[in-house]
């Protein structure tokens, strides 16, 4: 029977287990801080954002919100990021993404202080991950490295098939898998919208992470019976339902089940895991930057 592996359940479990640790920072005087950042009014943004807050809310972690308007100059934004960067109560923070055009978003993150870039996305950070000394592992790729440790699957030694290469999903939870550690050593191929047969790749992988956003690209035909299913993808799609649409992921949920010996659903997957890694991450940086050594789960 294929294992459901219930991103909600284990993004709560880490929440609970990062309590203490907060407890502990805010009783030495150091309680976490996360701030947020969103430049325009992008409705979905302002979705992540207010869930963000929530959760730091629920864990004890103090949240900021700054938002700067969608048609100021970059430069509006560059001194939010720099009076963040000295503000000593703001341990982390992210720029919720994406910024307006006219705005460089590689420059945005080059702003930011690498030991508050809690997502993990300053080339120093991207650096420090490639060689093996992750100060934070990004969010989503840590959370996906979670979910298959809560589904007891063991990659040493696994053929892993990641579809997609984007700077925060494929590229560095690839360079994680691959890591002499605990839980890497995987064999992991890379793929992309030009690899050739890309059903060829997905069938001879032990392990499928979709994270390429193309909904339901990835069928049962396409997965050999025993493979563990990671959907990274959340797409919007037009459906016969009250708001007009539903949630679909990179895989096809229905045919590919019935092939997956574990696999992810959408939503209730990968995506509470992610929130709930920035939280991680947040408690981390206090940690780091406070000099106080706290258990992380």
């Amino acid at each position: 029977m294929t294992e459901i592996i219930d991103g909600n359940a284990v993004a709560s479990e880490i929440r609970e287990e990062l309590t203490g640790a907060i407890e502990t920072l805010a009783d030495a005087g150091a309680r976490p801080g996360l701030a947020t950042v969103l430049m325009g009014d992008d409705p979905a943004s302002q979705t992540y954002v207010n869930m963000k807050q929530r959760d730091c809310e629920e864990v004890g972690i103090e949240s900021v919100h700054v938002d700067v308007e969608g048609d100021a100059p970059p430069s509006a934004l560059y001194e939010t990021i720099g009076n963040l960067n000295e503000d000593p109560a703001v341990h982390g923070y992210i720029v919720q993404a994406p910024v307006p055009d006219h705005v460089d978003y590689r420059e945005v993150i080059r702003r930011v202080d690498p030991a508050k870039d809690v997502d993990g996305f300053h080339p120093e950070n991207v650096g420090r991950l490639v060689a093996g000394d992750a100060r934070f592992r990004p969010c989503t790729p840590h959370g996906v490295q979670k979910l298959l440790e809560s589904a007891d699957v063991d990659i040493e030694g696994k053929d892993v098939t990641i579809v997609g290469r984007s700077d925060i999903v494929g590229k560095p939870l690839a360079n994680l898998l691959i890591q002499k550690a605990e839980d890497g050593n995987a064999t992991v191929t890379v793929c992309h919208s030009r690899t050739d047969d890309l059903g060829e790749k997905t069938r001879n992988a032990d392990i499928v992470v979709a994270a390429v956003g193309v909904p339901e690209l990835i069928d049962g035909s396409m997965i050999s019976e025993d493979t563990v299913v990671i959907d990274v993808g959340v797409n919007r799609v037009e459906a016969d339902t009250e708001k007009g649409y539903e949630l679909v992921g990179d895989v096809d949920f229905e045919s590919t089940e019935e092939r997956a010996s574990a696999i992810t659903p959408v939503p209730g997957g990968v995506g509470p895991m992610t929130r709930a890694m920035l939280l991680y991450n947040t408690v981390k940086a206090a940690s780091l930057q406070e000099e106080i050594d706290v258990s992380l789960p």
